[in-house]
């Protein structure tokens, strides 16, 4: 079979059982063993592509970071630190809009798998007095918890991206830099503008309560900016990093007098039901890479007439979708991009450009799956405005590198 035609019945097969609100983890799972069964339907297949899922670190890593971020959450939001940050940040910038656009952003420059689930809260909190559903909330999280995807100098796909393509990193970033302020205007617009807020309301507070917030402030941001320097100058992954800032602020908290319950943290962090989503889905990834199905992508585009600014675009669109990182589209197409046009700012920027809108369009992408289990919001009404954000940064994008080639 095509391998086009097989890649849009599975994903026709997976929209059909997320719109029967099948979890999606089963969904994936279901769109993998299609896969196989076209592909090599030979047990000992499976068996690999789950024992490669169950032995690699990365798996653990993304488990184990979920984990203690949802342990950091529930102490910040069991003590009050939570609250009191997003009555400090509504006094600074007397915003709401503001702060539901910021806090998620600023967040989103801590490099972790399933992140997201850090910043859900907070917008959650901050929207509190806010009229818009648990769709908007899930859509305006998700999205500016990734517009330094183009630009932070500690995104692994970023890092990746320079080392194979040949490219300075300083000057990859400034190429691209342009777009995370793109990103930032076009979820305003998208996003934040449409929301009514009835009255602007100024939030007031004595000396005492001020002073606690702006206290609860220091302890909410503390562990971000904690996690990012383990991260980037003593090479910590994520899941050692969240663990040591997390059991570091069960002290603190205690310390400040903020108490916290240590088996209400422990206990309720365990969502098993999200854990077997992210392992499903996991094993999905694997299963295209043992049956050999992202290669077979990349031979059929390259043995096509196609201009290759285009090939690269296509390629890295539908390799993001598929594996839902940008470590994932980056190991596979940049190498391409070395091989016809070694240290071209251009097209490795088109790799990354299209590879990061189809990493933000699919539910491989752990922060979307994450995101959408929090807030308990319809998948495809939360990717609905994620997708007309795409569709604005790629046009503007294509038609400016068209332009300046």
């Amino acid at each position: 079979m095509n391998i086009f035609l097989l890649l849009t019945i599975t994903m026709a097969l997976i929209i059909f059982l997320l719109r029967r609100h099948i979890p999606i983890g089963p969904c994936m799972l279901a769109g993998g063993l299609l896969i196989w069964v076209v592909k090599t339907p030979e047990f000992s297949y499976l068996v690999r592509a789950f024992t490669e899922t169950l032995s690699l670190s990365r798996t653990y890593d993304i488990i184990l970071a979920l984990y203690f971020v949802m342990c950091l959450e529930i102490q910040l939001r069991t003590s009050g630190a939570l609250e009191g940050m997003v009555k400090a940040l509504q006094r600074i910038f007397s915003s709401a809009k503001f702060t539901l656009a910021v806090m998620p952003a600023f967040l989103g420059l801590l490099p972790s798998l399933g992140g997201a689930r850090f910043s859900a809260p907070i917008v959650e909190e901050a929207s509190k007095e806010i009229d818009i559903t648990q769709e908007h909330k899930a859509a305006i999280n998700f999205w500016f918890r990734h517009i330094f995807e183009f630009s932070s100098p500690i995104i692994p796909g970023m890092i990746m991206a320079c080392s194979i393509a040949g490219v300075p990193f300083s000057e990859f970033i400034k190429h691209l830099f342009w777009l995370t302020i793109l990103a930032f205007s076009t979820g305003w617009f998208v996003l934040i503008r449409p929301i009514k807020l009835d009255v602007t309301k100024n939030v007031s507070a004595d000396d005492e309560e001020a002073s606690k917030n702006k206290m609860d402030l220091i302890l909410s941001l503390a562990p971000v900016i904690i996690t990012f320097l383990l991260v980037v100058l003593f090479d910590f992954n994520a899941s050692l990093s969240m663990g040591v800032v997390t059991a570091g602020m069960f002290f603190v908290l205690r310390f400040t007098n903020r108490y916290v319950n240590l088996k209400e943290i422990i206990l309720g962090a365990c969502d098993y039901k999200m854990f077997m989503n992210v392992l499903c889905i996991l094993y999905f990834i694997q299963i295209l890479t043992v049956t050999n199905v992202l290669n077979e992508i990349v031979v059929a585009f390259q043995n096509s007439p196609l201009p290759v600014p285009v090939i690269i675009a296509c390629v890295s669109l539908i390799i993001g979708v598929l594996t839902g990182m940008s470590q994932g589209h980056v190991a596979i197409v940049m190498p391409i991009v070395a091989a016809m046009q070694t240290g071209s700012l251009n097209l490795a920027g088109v790799a990354m450009a299209f590879g990061v809108a189809g990493q933000m369009l699919t539910p491989t992408h752990m922060c979307l799956v994450v995101t959408v289990d929090y807030f308990k919001s319809n998948f495809f009404q939360s990717l609905k405005p994620i997708a007309i954000c795409e569709v604005i940064i790629l046009t503007i994008f294509s038609v400016y590198t068209y332009m300046t080639w």
